[in-house]
């Protein structure tokens, strides 16, 4: 355990000092930000217009300014941004070292492989769920101070389950992304993989096999959530579980086993 803490802050330290994941956490904070601009603009579409905050062409249609359809844009864009967001902080955590060629002086310390995968690992699981927490409280100031109308108890908390459980549906993902920023010994390998699971979900799900595609998963459970439609199977969250078991696994003996002198 000593070794994984004292991996995790170094690890934690580079975070800290790097821009990266300061760009990204900004990146992730314009979700709630459009959300609330969406319910300024629905609550009064004739003063927005005067405000010059869309234009005389802008069409808003089937919205309405509540705080169900708030919770409904911040959900369904966590689906969405949050496999890009996440992904970029996971593809920096793994490929940093190789883009630096800093690898080897960092296998040379007196601290195991697995330990230093483990620690970033657990970064890039921490690091957006860490986000989802600060853009969901900045969300509920956001819509305090825009003023939407039909709050509830209960509206607060089964929104907030389903958001936390799509964030974390997505970040069970990522080790998928680091096994990929590993072997690809750097930035663009992930970066193409992120898109290309992307496209693959939105494919799948018009094919009417996203429940089995652990990638379209988290925004599936976005689009179902308050609505008619019938709620996702246990098998749909398996398949990411065992997504998350393959990538940690691979991950973890691609570093203790791969040739790191090339």
């Amino acid at each position: 355990m000593k070794h994984i803490l004292a991996a995790f802050w170094a690890e934690r330290l580079k975070a800290r000092r790097s821009k990266v994941p300061w760009l990204a956490g900004a990146g992730f904070m314009i979700l709630p930000l459009v959300s609330g601009l969406f319910m300024v603009i629905l609550k009064d579409p004739v003063r927005a217009k005067d405000l010059g905050l869309i234009s005389m062409k802008a069409q808003l249609t089937g919205g309405t300014a509540d705080w169900q359809s708030f919770f409904g844009m911040l959900t369904m864009g966590t689906g969405i941004a949050g496999l890009i967001i996440f992904s970029l902080i996971t593809t920096w955590i793994f490929g940093r070292e190789f883009a630096d060629q800093t690898l080897k002086e960092l296998l040379a310390l007196p601290t195991p492989r697995w330990a230093i995968v483990a620690a970033k690992l657990l970064l890039s699981l921490l690091m957006p769920l860490g986000m989802t927490i600060i853009a969901f409280v900045l969300a509920l100031g956001i819509g305090v101070w825009v003023d939407i109308p039909g709050y509830s108890p209960e509206l607060l908390r089964e929104s907030s389950m389903t958001l936390f459980q799509i964030a974390a549906l997505t970040v069970m993902l990522m080790p998928m992304v680091a096994f990929i920023a590993s072997i690809g010994r750097g930035y663009l390998p992930p970066t193409g993989w992120t898109f290309l699971t992307l496209a693959f979900s939105q494919i799948a799900t018009v094919m009417g096999w996203g429940e089995w595609f652990p990638w379209a998963v988290p925004s599936l459970l976005s689009e179902f959530s308050g609505t008619a439609h019938q709620p996702l199977s246990l098998d749909s969250f398996l398949v990411v579980l065992f997504t998350f078991l393959l990538g940690t696994v691979a991950t973890l003996l691609w570093w203790q086993r791969a040739d790191h002198a090339k």
